[in-house]
């Protein structure tokens, strides 16, 4: 299938990343994880498409994404960042591979961290959080997106890992690695590796990170990920 759909709101959650909702098509319905693949209802744009996760919950009555625009590129994400309420975007059927497994460790890189962001809201709602941390790596503080909310969901089990920058002084709320996270960090911050591992994010994270938990004694059937 293929809507046209009206965008309802918008709002800036970073200085790059917005969060989207739009009109939802009677019937439509997803898990989540699941993405779609979406176009941006203007000329010249209408066939490029492009694919984004669903942030919102199935039973909810709009469709919610959360998008990272890429200004410096001619394209999809840019032509996103310039829409306004009322501008429609075009959706087609909901698809995906990542999927709750069960309880286990979130690793999300930057915008990857978009097809958790239903299953933890989804979890909360049925009561099942508990026994799930979030590592969550971003190149600064100001990437972080939806931190306050991963705060009050997951408390001590969730994980920022700051990899660019070099504030100068010590934080609760950050960890500053001044580079990627490695073997080590992994090992200091997990301390069973049989459980489930959901990795999100570009695709060397997503090769590192899948290399690393291999190496440490995951199992690939325990390992989660969109391939």
């Amino acid at each position: 299938m293929s809507a046209v759909l009206k965008i309802i709101s918008i709002t800036q959650l970073t200085h790059d990343v917005r969060q989207i909702r739009v009109e939802k098509p009677e019937g439509y319905s997803y898990e989540p994880g699941q993405a779609t693949e979406v176009a941006v209802n203007k000329q010249g744009w209408k066939e490029e498409f492009r694919p984004f996760t669903f942030t919102s919950l199935t039973e909810e009555n709009y469709l919610e994404f959360v998008i990272k625009s890429y200004s410096s590129h001619d394209g999809v994400t840019e032509q996103i960042g310039k829409l306004k309420e009322g501008d429609e975007l075009i959706i087609k059927d909901a698809w995906g591979a990542i999927s709750y497994k069960g309880s286990g460790v979130f690793l999300a890189g930057g915008a990857g961290i978009t097809p958790f962001i239903a299953i933890f809201r989804d979890l909360k709602n049925k009561g099942k959080l508990a026994g799930n941390t979030l590592i969550f790596s971003n190149k600064t503080s100001r990437d972080v997106i939806l931190e306050d909310e991963f705060r009050e969901l997951l408390g001590d089990d969730f994980i920022s890992v700051i990899t660019d920058e070099k504030p100068g002084y010590e934080s609760s709320a950050h960890r500053f690695l001044g580079g990627h996270i490695d073997r080590d960090f992994l090992k200091q911050n997990i301390d069973d590796f049989s459980q489930s591992f959901y990795v999100c994010g570009p695709e060397a994270f997503n090769e590192a990170m899948i290399d690393e938990l291999k190496e440490l004694g995951a199992s690939p059937d325990s390992l989660v990920f969109e391939e």
